[in-house]
């Protein structure tokens, strides 16, 4: 029987892995407890748990994070993590400061299957989906990398990988990231899953009840230009996306956001800023216009200041809120897009 890696398990299935071993449901909540709440990985520090369980334990699980190969910092003061995985693979999570916020952008896959026209990650193809062990493993190592009394603030799920194509994983790591009594006790609203619009992922996901911000890859505002840049708009059109979007449930002064990357030439007249506000009409949208993060072999390009400003002015007009988001980490390869690395031979 193959060792389980307990940073990717919920309290509650410790308390069960716990009675399986022979002991109580309490000694499962005091494992969570050293793990998530107190950060300790090393069960020989566990002092409250007998060393018979402990011993038990260790032959059964570990707890292993994963390695952390590079760590390169921006002009700007995030940092691109490199993480290498146990099997020789590699992922980028990138660490973002904005005053009192720590943001941690992180990965759900090894590549990406989506093919995204404007985004480098998807040249990679897909290698395999991540566990949840090693998506929860970003956020614990990061926090680790923090300087003393600092930790994470939000998270976004927006690096390399599709988080619906990895259902599983991606609902378990926010079930561990989001329990305050036993898990890493984040909130909720401070934690958002994109997705290029997945409309089945999107339903399960709703039905879920885990009350995390929900935010769509638009990138176009016709369903022409849209296949261009993203295929799966050919499996769901935007009208089937968006009416997903309207049955999808918010709480309470909740949004859901658009990205919308701003590509030269491609997406950004004046027209389909209007057609992008007549398609969110009656949804409690939030616009964020993602000026095209460029990279070696693109075929766009960003366009003019003057352009993007203007996009963003016919948004608010039209009553949509909308924001310029001016990627981090792009000296360094890790803005919005930029994600890549090699695959191991």
């Amino acid at each position: 029987m193959s060792r389980v890696n307990l940073l990717g398990l919920r309290p509650s299935e410790l308390e069960d892995l716990a009675v399986e071993l022979g002991g109580s449901r309490y000694r499962g909540r005091q494992v969570a407890t050293w793990i998530y709440r107190k950060g300790v990985l090393d069960l020989d520090v566990m002092s409250d748990l007998p060393k018979e369980f402990r011993a038990s334990l260790r032959e059964r699980g570990e707890i292993a994070l994963p390695e952390t190969e590079r760590v390169t910092p921006s002009q700007d003061g995030s940092q691109k993590l490199v993480f290498r995985l146990e099997d020789g693979s590699r992922v980028s999570a990138v660490l973002m400061p904005d005053d009192d916020r720590l943001t941690l952008c992180l990965s759900t896959q090894v590549g990406c299957g989506f093919a995204c026209a404007f985004c480098l990650t998807g040249t990679m193809g897909l290698t395999r989906n991540l566990t949840a062990a090693e998506i929860v493993g970003q956020l614990v190592s990061a926090n680790r990398l923090c300087a003393e009394g600092r930790r994470v603030t939000h998270i976004v799920f927006m690096g390399m990988g599709e988080p619906l194509a990895n259902y599983a994983a991606l609902v378990t790591s926010l079930r561990i990231m989001t329990d305050g009594r036993l898990g890493l006790g984040y909130s909720p609203r401070r934690i958002t899953v994109s997705t290029v619009g997945i409309v089945s992922g999107i339903e399960r996901f709703g039905r879920e009840g885990l009350g995390v911000n929900l935010a769509i890859s638009l990138h176009a505002a016709s369903d022409d230009v849209r296949s261009r840049l993203m295929p799966v708009n050919r499996s769901w059109s935007l009208e089937t996306l968006l009416a997903a979007v309207r049955r999808y449930p918010l709480a309470n002064r909740q949004r859901v956001f658009f990205e919308y990357v701003l590509l030269d030439g491609v997406n950004d007249s004046a027209e389909d800023a209007r057609r992008l506000a007549r398609l969110l009409r009656g949804i409690r949208a939030k616009v964020t216009l993602i000026p095209f993060n460029g990279w070696e072999g693109a075929e766009f390009r960003r366009p003019p200041l003057a352009k993007i400003l203007q996009f963003q002015s016919t948004l608010l007009g039209a009553g949509v809120t909308t924001t310029v988001r001016w990627s981090k980490g792009e000296d360094i390869g890790a803005a919005c897009g930029q994600l890549r690395e090699p695959i191991p031979a």
